[in-house]
């Protein structure tokens, strides 16, 4: 449900962003971003022991989430002006919503379930090896970030 809504806010905000300099970063944030997050909820939906029809429509929703939050993001464009104190304070609130949403989401119930599984638990090679990839990574996106 995390990635839903946060797939949701970050759309929000592309959507009613109107500035050149604001959306370039957001696009290519937004790319590489739901690129890997779909990766990792794909990964997940295939080890779930759902029907093929349970399976397609969580693909369809999780699809379909950003390109709602563009629409409705674009929709609210018309009604609020975007440098009020008030509009950047939702968009602050929301972005922060989001943003701890989905760190829980990839900590806990993602990143806490593979690492407690069996497997994992079993070599601690591949603890290390997972955890350098899991620091890799980080890296990599703080990196990234520098320039979004």
């Amino acid at each position: 449900m995390g990635i839903v809504v946060h797939s949701v806010v970050i759309g929000l905000g592309m959507g009613a962003s109107q500035s050149v300099c604001t959306i370039r970063p957001l696009v290519a944030a937004i790319c590489f971003h739901q690129l890997f997050e779909g990766m990792g909820l794909g990964g997940c939906i295939l080890q779930a022991e759902y029907g093929v029809k349970m399976k397609a429509g969580l693909v369809f929703f999780f699809s379909t989430t950003m390109p709602f939050g563009v629409a409705l993001g674009l929709a609210l464009t018309k009604v609020y002006r975007d440098n009020s104190p008030t509009a950047l304070i939702v968009v602050g609130l929301l972005n922060a919503a989001s943003a701890g949403l989905l760190h829980y989401m990839a900590l806990v119930e993602l990143l806490a379930a593979d690492f407690l599984g069996p497997k994992l638990q079993g070599s601690v090679r591949l603890q290390l090896v997972c955890l350098a990839a899991v620091l890799l990574g980080a890296g990599a996106m703080s990196l990234m970030a520098k320039w979004a």
